[in-house]
């Protein structure tokens, strides 16, 4: 198993421990004993409580909301293992931050997600792991092996189970089209499109359907869902086209501002999300069914210490 003298190591920060436990259980290890705590002046200051000298250690650690504070401590985590002479260290972020800053959409634009590459990069991380980062192109981003794991067929799966007749996946903007199109090979159905325009950040106006939706029943597919607006309104228009039941899945549930007022108030009748964003219980409304990406990344965690293939995971 891994190297000679190595041993599998599994560490969290505050992200989302929850599903750092249970992907300590799956691999049947403990969590390597850590402090995490604040100075007065909200620094953050990071105490590693047992050897980690030579061992491949998994932090475990979505940049997820609040986006700063946990980026910052996953960076401090991963210099106290660089210089507790840690053997390798993978950065586990099933969530990545600032991933939707990849580009200048404009002008004098700052591409964000290269920059926490970069900052991923000199704080000692010798790979990273994400699942459905929100452009592929990121892992280019990278000097360092990136491992982008799917979401994609534990919620098909899920749906497969649905048995649902007649249904069509249906994908929110064009942006989202190959994601929908490989979800639905899964399920062997067709699928449709949602042409909009986005007018200004986090508002966006659909504006045609390119598919027959009328009578089907309707999966909504994106990578993320932050103030839900997009899905939302894709919904609403699923509806008025004359939609059976209408069904949506996301792998990153954000959540932000109104999405769990809109979600309540839209035609959507359940929505398939997984952990890899902790929820608090008000935002774990009746529509809502997570499903665990624990097992997926115990399981990419094990072939990477033992130096085997992860795509076959999805093959």
């Amino acid at each position: 198993m891994g190297t000679q003298g190595e041993s599998l190591k599994v560490i969290t920060g505050n992200s989302n421990p929850e599903l750092a436990e249970k992907i300590a259980d799956s691999l049947n290890i403990d969590l390597v004993n850590t402090t995490i705590n604040r100075f007065s002046d909200g620094e953050i200051g990071v105490e590693i409580d047992e050897s980690v000298r030579g061992d491949h250690v998994f932090v475990i650690q979505p940049t997820c909301p609040p986006v700063n504070e946990n980026l910052m401590e996953l960076l401090i985590i991963i210099d106290a293992l660089k210089r507790a002479s840690a053997g390798e260290i993978t950065a586990v972020t099933p969530y990545y931050g600032y991933a939707r800053q990849d580009r200048k959409a404009k002008a004098r634009d700052p591409i964000t997600a290269k920059l926490v590459a970069n900052l991923l990069s000199k704080s000692g991380a010798d790979r990273v792991v994400a699942i459905d980062l929100h452009a592929r192109q990121i892992q280019g981003f990278f000097d360092l092996p990136v491992d982008n794991l799917f979401g994609a067929p534990l919620l098909s799966n899920y749906f497969v189970e649905k048995e649902l007749e007649n249904t069509i996946v249906v994908a929110p903007d064009i942006g989202g089209v190959k994601r929908a199109r490989d979800f639905s090979e899964k399920l062997n159905t067709s699928i449709a499109i949602i042409d909009k325009r986005r007018p200004k950040a986090n508002v966006s106006e659909v504006m045609n359907i390119i598919g027959e939706i009328k009578g089907q029943n309707v999966i909504l597919v994106d990578d993320m869902i932050d103030t839900a607006g997009t899905i939302t309104q894709a919904a609403h228009a699923m509806a008025e086209e004359g939609a059976r039941d209408i069904y949506a899945t996301c792998t990153h549930p954000l959540f932000s501002g109104p999405a769990i007022d809109r979600i309540e108030e839209s035609p959507i009748k359940e929505l398939v999300v997984t952990d890899t964003i902790p929820l608090p219980e008000e935002k774990k409304i009746d529509k809502l069914t997570t499903l665990s990406v624990a097992p997926l990344i115990a399981s990419a965690i094990e072939r990477i210490y033992e130096a085997l293939s992860v795509s076959v995971l999805f093959d």
